[in-house]
């Protein structure tokens, strides 16, 4: 028996390769799916099932493409239903995998169609459990993301405090637990950084799996304190429910050539998005006017997601040498497939063709010090709210990158802003969508809360209400 994890940081996403025998499940699949095709040739060994714990919210599945490729059959858990061909499973069905058995352990909460994979090996022991995202390492899934369903938020959780107590919690401590995702994902509040744990471990230290917790109790402290999901959240989700077009298809088309002049008539005719993904330090340096940054080199996928609200939105991209392929692919991961082609030579070859290019003011935090000890400046703190409440400088405005969109009306287009993020990621980001819609008067603060910290100026603590 082999079991393979393959984790992608950037959507902090657990895909599993498993093999018995010469016959392999793979189970909740990334889009490109040449890779799980790949290691069952070397192994030389034949997929047989494509697994899926739920119908994904945060990225887009690539069991469709699989199947086509390989002919093995998507299952989904009870109640499923697809625009193409599935076997939806029953509660406690068991499926033959060479020499083990896969149970399908259905754990309703998360989505209504949620199902934990319970791998029991050679010898009839129970080895492991593929929980998707109904447990996670220090957390549980959260219950607000089923499609079109009549439940609410409420009556989802009580369903994922059954299901762990239930189908779970009854299992042995020694149960390996592989999760659908770790820190950094949006499925969950409290996610560990670990990705593979034992489920003793968690009924010792998950708040979610207490044995004294009530249902009420549990309901409550799985709702609290949860975010809105991203907007592409149920974009993704209905893509995985009804299908897509082939990946291979869309990397053709997006990882295409194209001189300046090509990307400039797109860019002007198809309303076309310029999505910079380059460094942020080039990005400050020069870059084309009205083009949004988001860097490869951060959460690349998530960000795309959250900030670009129109998930069929025609895109050309700016992209350091030999990173196209993986723009694409990236952006295809999260339901991104309308990418028309990058910028060939990048901003050299559009300085070449004699065409314009920008600039954003970028400072150091002393040089920032300097400014702010002796002026009142306007600053923007575009962290997440839980960054901004546990530090923060005095008098700074609270503008979190994930509701900029939301929040544009908050700002004076004849002010001066000051923004910064922890280290300068997402502060750039910020300020080129800010600058894309309007905003002359932007400064960006390099290194971020991080480097201001060392600094002089003054930061207030949050103090919870209750102990005013």
């Amino acid at each position: 028996m082999k079991i393979e994890q393959l984790y992608t940081g950037c959507l902090a996403q657990g895909a599993y390769y498993i093999e018995s025998d010469g016959e392999v499940a793979i189970i909740d699949p990334l889009r490109e799916t040449q890779q799980y095709v790949d290691i069952a040739n070397k192994n030389n060994a034949k997929i047989k099932y494509i697994l899926e714990t739920h119908f994904h919210a945060d990225f887009v599945s690539g069991h469709v493409d699989l199947a086509k490729k390989t002919g093995a059959t998507i299952v989904f858990g009870p109640g499923a239903s697809t625009d193409y061909a599935i076997h939806s499973a029953k509660d406690g069905e068991e499926l033959k995998l060479g020499k083990i058995t896969i149970k399908v352990l259905h754990t309703p909460g998360h989505t209504l169609e949620s199902v934990t994979y319970l791998l029991i090996d050679e010898d009839g022991k129970d080895h492991a459990i593929f929980s998707g995202d109904t447990l996670f390492l220090g957390d549980v899934g959260r219950p607000d993301l089923a499609i079109k369903s009549d439940l609410t938020k409420e009556d989802l959780a009580a369903m994922l405090y059954d299901s762990l107590r239930n189908k779970i919690m009854t299992l042995s401590d020694d149960v390996i637990v592989y999760p659908a995702h770790g820190a950094g994902s949006a499925c969950g509040k409290n996610l560990s950084k670990e990705t593979v744990g034992v489920l003793g471990e968690q009924k010792r230290t998950n708040y979610a799996l207490r044995a004294d917790m009530t249902k009420a109790e549990f309901v409550k402290e799985v709702l609290d304190g949860i975010a809105p999901p991203p907007q592409y959240f149920a974009k993704n989700a209905m893509m995985n429910k009804m299908g897509y077009d082939a990946f291979d298809t869309i990397l053709n088309t997006g990882d295409t050539p194209l001189t300046p002049e090509e990307f400039e008539a797109l860019a002007n005719h198809e309303s076309a998005l310029i999505l910079d993904v380059r460094h942020q330090d080039d990005f400050v340096k020069e870059h084309i006017p009205n083009s949004i940054f988001i860097g490869l080199k951060g959460q690349f996928a998530p960000w795309v997601g959250a900030l670009i609200t129109d998930i069929k939105q025609p895109i050309l991209l700016v992209v350091p040498e030999g990173k196209s392929a993986e723009a694409v692919t990236r952006l295809s991961r999260v339901g991104y497939d309308n990418t028309l082609g990058y910028l060939e030579g990048g901003i050299d070859a559009w300085k070449k063709a004699g065409k314009e290019t920008e600039t954003l003011e970028s400072i150091s935090a002393e040089e920032f010090a300097n400014r702010a000890n002796s002026n009142d400046l306007n600053i923007l703190d575009v962290r997440k709210d839980g960054e901004y409440k546990s530090m923060h400088l005095e008098n700074a405005q609270h503008f979190a990158l994930d509701y900029i969109n939301e929040q544009m009306n908050e700002v004076d287009r004849d002010k001066t802003y000051y923004v910064h993020c922890a280290g300068g990621y997402r502060s750039v980001i910020a300020a080129s969508i800010l600058k894309a819609r309007g905003f002359q008067n932007l400064v960006d603060i390099a290194g971020g809360f991080g480097a201001i910290q060392k600094t002089d100026l003054p930061t207030t603590d949050f103090v919870c209400p209750s102990t005013l």
